[in-house]
């Protein structure tokens, strides 16, 4: 995982610098930002990502709705849907899946799966999304703040992010879960995760602000009297824009496969609370006699991983062309 990041972190540095100065070539009259919706909107594979996200986006808002059409909550047992003579498997093909079971019942408990993965899907995209909040504006407001005042502030800074990425992030995340038992599980993932996921994007936003801060829009706005302030939020963070955008959307996918990870190792959210990981994780034991209660839930958490992976990719490409030719 921390491999995985470090690449994800090279390839967007590179890109960065690159991304600009295809902003800066953009024809008179056509801004950056129109020339890259115009790409977007040529792909396939933008459309049918943008297609997946917002349907697991729409599932994880209305799931207490959802939940409620299919006629059980995700904590609600049905001893009738499963077999006790039998281990409790499902009774009924497919793992149970029938007009009052949409998607089928978990063995043994018999609680619905329709319930449980849209509630699973709030909850691994809320802490998902929450962490790559803090993990950008975190990034974002370091990056800029090292790149643009240098001197002892870069040092300071600099030196944080190097700390921070020296840790061996699953491991400590794992011990930290751990440890603090009497806590919300929600807060506390989302609080980890972003904890060690800042210093990437401000490597990425300081290498940037490095190349920005002398262009001769900032000197100008800096001679005219503009404080600090100022000129990094109206000069030097529209700069920065494209690469974090891009960047944003290649680690939302990692925050989900890292909630899931935890999840599944037994250290992320509680029962009976559900998540795609957890639930991936008791899957394990029914593989062999009820293999949907295992394919369901991964062909979600696979889908959106692959939908959000996608979408980075093309964003980078777009914002960075040389990088499709590397």
């Amino acid at each position: 995982m921390a491999t995985t990041s470090l690449t994800t972190e090279a390839a967007a540095e590179a890109a960065a610098e690159a991304a600009a100065e295809a902003a800066t070539a953009a024809p008179p009259g056509s801004g950056p930002w129109r020339l890259a919706g115009r790409e977007l909107r040529r792909r396939t594979s933008v459309k049918i990502s943008l297609v997946v996200i917002a349907l697991f986006a729409v599932m994880a808002v209305a799931a207490p709705l959802l939940s409620s059409l299919g006629g059980w909550s995700p904590e609600e047992f049905d001893k009738s849907a499963v077999d006790p003579y039998v281990g409790g498997q499902p009774i009924g093909p497919l793992g149970g899946i029938s007009a009052e079971h949409w998607l089928g019942v978990e063995p043994v408990t018999g609680r619905d799966l329709f319930a449980r993965v849209v509630h699973g899907a709030q909850v691994s995209l809320l802490i998902a999304v929450a962490a790559t909040a803090i993990v950008v504006i975190t990034g974002t407001a370091a990056g800029i703040a090292a790149g643009y005042f240098g001197g002892r502030t870069d040092a300071v800074l600099s030196r944080l992010m190097d700390l921070t990425m020296s840790f061996p992030s699953l491991i400590f995340m794992i011990a930290m879960m751990s440890v603090a038992r009497d806590v919300n599980r929600i807060v506390l993932m989302i609080a980890v995760i972003g904890l060690f996921g800042w210093p990437g994007i401000a490597r990425v936003v300081r290498g940037q602000t490095l190349s920005l801060r002398h262009r001769e829009y900032v000197d100008a706005a800096r001679v005219g009297g503009s404080g600090p302030w100022r000129i990094l939020t109206r000069d030097i963070l529209p700069g920065v824009a494209g690469p974090v955008i891009a960047y944003t959307t290649l680690i939302i996918p990692g925050m989900i496969a890292t909630e899931a990870a935890l999840s599944y190792l037994g250290v992320g959210v509680r029962p009976p609370t559900p998540s795609w990981g957890q639930m991936i994780a008791e899957s394990v034991n029914f593989y062999d006699t009820d293999p949907m209660y295992f394919v369901i839930p991964s062909t979600c958490l696979f889908l959106t991983v692959l939908a959000f992976t996608l979408l980075g990719d093309a964003l980078r490409d777009v914002l960075d062309p040389r990088g499709s030719r590397t």
